[in-house]
């Protein structure tokens, strides 16, 4: 791993000279795998960012987990902490996460195998992701990001009407577009929300969830490839998983949750001479000892309701099955 100064580097090194690259991060960037793409299979790294991938295609078949939530009483005591700092103007929204042992019925390599999402990363024995959330892509000129905040059971009815018309999700979700949009203009010009609030459908291993997306855009500057490491490491930590504003919300973050983040909720991509796509590290399982943790989390406002955000939490440890956008 590559302390962050040094990340930044070899990615301004590589971009400049069209290097192709992987590379992931942990949640506040302080330190980043950065390799060449044809390297990652020897150091038992395996990915599948859109389709491109150095592993062998998914089997589509099942994979359950049992899971052990922690409990409403644990999960209140950290709710009630932070909406504390939000009633006292600390934070507008804070993504608050924790983690929760499971057993899924095989390994982390036949997980990373069998699930299907938009960014798949699985480091030899230590975790994997599947994930379903856009980071930024940088292709023909334009910077693009996707901040996805807002997550329902589709199974209710009119549940999309239902999401779309809910205060809370509002504005939760409008704060972070807020917060992308304002990241985004210290990399690029014109920064536009080029779409607000749509759906995506999410299958996972016991049914569908609704989650709400926008699409920000901005005129990318010339020659960003060479400051492709700066214009990454200065977007970090991801919006959409630690809250507004930045600073103070990581402080409360880090002050409140009981575990290390480590590199769940970090970023991965690929630099493939030309363009850059990443994504956020959110649907996450960890190896710890001899079993397994999957973390996971949820946006708190002023406006949450805790047994809704408890049961959101609960909600989001699946593994996904099949995704659409």
């Amino acid at each position: 791993m590559l302390p962050r100064n040094e990340a930044i580097r070899q990615m301004n090194e590589w971009g400049a000279k069209g290097t192709p690259f992987l590379f992931f991060t942990d949640f506040l960037g302080n330190q980043a795998q950065v390799i060449q793409s044809e390297k990652a299979a020897s150091l038992d790294i395996r990915y599948d960012f859109n389709g491109i991938s150095n592993s062998e295609r998914p089997s589509h078949s099942a994979v359950s987990l049992e899971k052990s939530p922690i409990s409403k009483a644990a999960f209140t005591l950290a709710f009630d902490e932070l909406m504390k700092e939000i009633k006292y103007g600390n934070s507008f929204l804070t993504n608050l996460t924790f983690e929760t042992p499971v057993v899924p019925s095989a390994g982390l390599k036949t997980i990373f195998q069998r699930t299907t999402a938009k960014y798949k990363l699985l480091l030899d024995d230590r975790f994997v992701c599947f994930s379903p959330e856009i980071f930024i892509q940088i292709k023909d000129g334009k910077i693009h990001s996707f901040p996805m905040k807002g997550t329902i059971d589709a199974s209710l009815p009119n549940a999309a009407e239902l999401i779309l018309k809910d205060p809370k999700e509002l504005a939760e979700h409008v704060t972070i577009v807020d917060l992308i949009r304002n990241d985004l203009s210290a990399v690029a010009d014109q920064v536009t929300v080029a779409r607000f609030r749509y759906i995506d459908e999410i299958r996972t291993g016991t049914g569908t969830i609704l989650q709400v997306s926008s699409e920000i855009v901005g005129n990318v500057r010339k020659a960003w490839q060479a400051h492709i490491g700066d214009i990454l490491f200065s977007l970090l930590p991801a919006g959409s998983i630690c809250g507004a504003p930045k600073p103070k919300t990581v402080e409360i973050i880090q002050q409140i949750e009981t575990h290390k983040r480590g590199f769940y909720t970090g970023v991965c991509g690929l630099f493939d001479g030309e363009k850059l796509d990443s994504g956020v590290m959110i649907r996450f399982i960890e190896k710890r000892g001899d079993g397994y943790v999957y973390k996971s989390g949820g946006g708190i406002t002023a406006f949450s309701d805790v047994d809704k955000e408890y049961d959101e939490y609960i909600r989001k440890i699946y593994i996904p099955v099949s995704h659409a956008r």
